[in-house]
């Protein structure tokens, strides 16, 4: 359709095919990194290498970079979702505007300034290049007129049509997912949103009866391979779940997690025997696993990670502390990082062990011997608990070293970074979308002034770019799930939705809970506990900062632009 038909009433569509001319402003934006990719390629890697002096000598700029790769990139998945909803005949009028709007507000960001966080914005002198030229006819109607007002009013208007948990339009996928996310909406609407706030509030534990449905539900067994009892789906289908699990409860979404990183661990990296012996009760729920990797002194740098694990007779004795342990309590097996060669100092000395524990509780967390906790209590991200954890002697026979063979932990635990990601990504999706739907709720049927305040066009503003964003996010993460399910590297793809996965999700919180006021701020408000939950998505899983170096350093090393 064109946008003149999709659009007349309000002209909030711009003249000629939308799609051919998002396509033109794509191929300015590529230019625009590529000149960034190699200005700074020029001064950090000269070589082809990014040295870690030189990465963090100009720390700022190479952030700039990725964030800057992370915007086109997200620009190139819309056009992608686009085209192929215009082959199908499935590009209407919602889906044209939130291709406009995207591209509007993105263009305008790389030319002005993408936002990183609060307060820190990278701009194209921050990178050592000139801004995009807003004459260059590939640009200059969607950077003027592309984030209209009146197309953000006409969006929020199709969107309260659809009622209180509005679609945004087609979401590119087939009709296989659509049907997974009906199943997994109804379950997240029925099961789990009526009770997420007093989960919240009361510190409680999501409820074993309700771990135990998702189980039969296959949620922990969903890409493990049939032959070892999962249901062998894609990675597209663990985002979808993840997305409609976390719009319900991030902490529901977030059970998952914890079962995907030890699959793809013992998928990766373990013997035949610790496969078929784990992965069918990994999958069933008969096994909850949790990751033991981070201690109190290295956070992001696991290489100098000290908890040790030396063997005597048949078994590894371990010593020492972990921290921001989730779900420690009530697991059944740990895959605990530990360091098996004493002499060593960095990654080569790690080893993962498959650690058995007993289950506690509230009165009994730790009943193990050589193993002792506490929880750490958090803001939010609650329903499963933090703790942090000491070892002295615990026992863990050695017939349980993943693979076998000592000093392969780092390189395990790496393989399972990309899926973890992919999934942290989804997770966001479902905390924005969530954020969302209360703020447009809320909007829609509270009156100030005589008028709902989505009538004002600051209101429907936010709400049109939370639209807009999460649609966003979602196909830069449905891109990371394919490119993961077709056997290709895909560390930059899942970093990148990782990365505007948590910005766009705490922008929607906090917009929503802005659009509630002063009742946003109130406990009694499920908002107050959805912008605490969105906070955490910025720091796990590879914080931000983190996160946009590691991108920066593939941008330069391999050439992508």
């Amino acid at each position: 359709m064109t946008q003149t038909q999709a659009a007349a009433p309000t002209q909030t569509i711009l003249l000629d095919s939308l799609t051919a001319r998002t396509a033109r402003a794509l191929e300015a934006a590529d230019d625009h990194l590529r000149a960034a990719r190699v200005a700074l390629a020029a001064r950090v890697a000269p070589d082809g290498r990014a040295y870690g002096t030189a990465l963090n000598a100009h720390q700022s700029a190479l952030h700039g970079l990725s964030w800057l790769a992370t915007t086109v990139e997200a620009l190139r998945q819309l056009q992608g979702w686009a085209a192929r909803l215009e082959a199908d005949g499935r590009f209407g009028e919602a889906e044209a505007l939130i291709l406009q709007i995207g591209f509007g507000e993105y263009l305008n960001q790389i030319a002005g300034g993408i936002p990183m966080s609060q307060g820190e914005l990278t701009r194209p002198a921050d990178i050592g290049i000139a801004a995009p030229d807003a004459s260059d006819l590939r640009l200059a109607d969607l950077l003027r007129h592309g984030n209209s007002d009146a197309a953000r009013q006409r969006l929020v208007t199709l969107l309260q049509a659809q009622g209180p948990a509005p679609s945004f339009g087609a979401t590119g996928l087939d009709e296989e997912y659509d049907m997974i996310r009906d199943q997994f909406r109804r379950f997240a609407d029925e099961k789990v949103e009526p009770f997420a706030q007093s989960w919240h509030q009361e510190n409680a534990y999501i409820p074993m009866d309700l771990i135990a449905e998702m189980g039969e539900m296959g949620v922990f067994g969903l890409t493990i391979p049939e032959e070892y009892g999962g249901f062998g789906m894609s990675k597209t289908a663990m985002c979808v779940v993840s997305e409609e699990l976390s719009r319900g409860y991030i902490g529901v979404g977030s059970l998952g997690t914890r079962s995907e990183i030890a699959a793809e661990l013992i998928l990766g990296g373990g013997t035949e025997a610790q496969k078929q012996d784990w992965l069918p009760r990994i999958a069933s729920a008969e096994t909850l696993p949790t990751a033991v990797f981070t201690e109190p002194n290295t956070g992001s740098d696991l290489g100098s990670l000290r908890t040790r694990a030396t063997i005597e007779g048949d078994s590894y004795r371990v010593t020492g502390n972990k921290t921001w342990i989730t779900h420690a309590a009530r697991t059944d097996l740990m895959t605990l990082l530990v360091r098996t060669d004493p002499d060593t100092s960095n990654y080569s000395g790690l080893s993962m062990l498959l650690a058995e524990k007993p289950r506690g509780d509230d009165s009994l967390p730790f009943p193990a011997d050589g193993m002792t906790g506490g929880e750490i209590e958090v803001l939010g991200y609650r329903g499963m608990k933090e703790y942090e954890l000491a070892f002295d002697g615990f026992t863990v026979p050695r017939a349980n070293l993943l693979g076998g063979v000592e000093g392969q932990g780092f390189k395990q635990l790496m393989q399972t970074f990309e899926s973890a990601r992919i999934q942290t990504a989804a997770r966001a999706i479902g905390v924005a979308q969530n954020a969302f739907e209360l703020g447009l709720r809320y909007a829609t049927e509270r009156v100030q002034f005589g008028t709902p305040l989505a009538t004002f066009p600051r209101i429907y503003g936010k709400l049109a770019m939370m639209a807009v964003e999460i649609m966003i996010t979602r196909q830069l993460t449905y891109h990371s799930a394919r490119e993961k399910d077709a056997g290709r590297r895909c560390d930059l793809e899942a970093g990148m939705a990782k990365l505007l996965g948590a910005r766009v999700a705490w922008a929607c919180a906090d917009n929503s809970l802005q659009i509630h006021g002063g009742n946003g701020f109130a406990l009694e408000y499920p908002i107050s506990r959805v912008l605490c939950d969105a906070r955490i998505l910025n720091i796990f899983e590879g914080a931000a900062e983190i996160q946009a170096q590691v991108i920066a350093r593939r941008l330069l090393e391999t050439g992508r632009n």
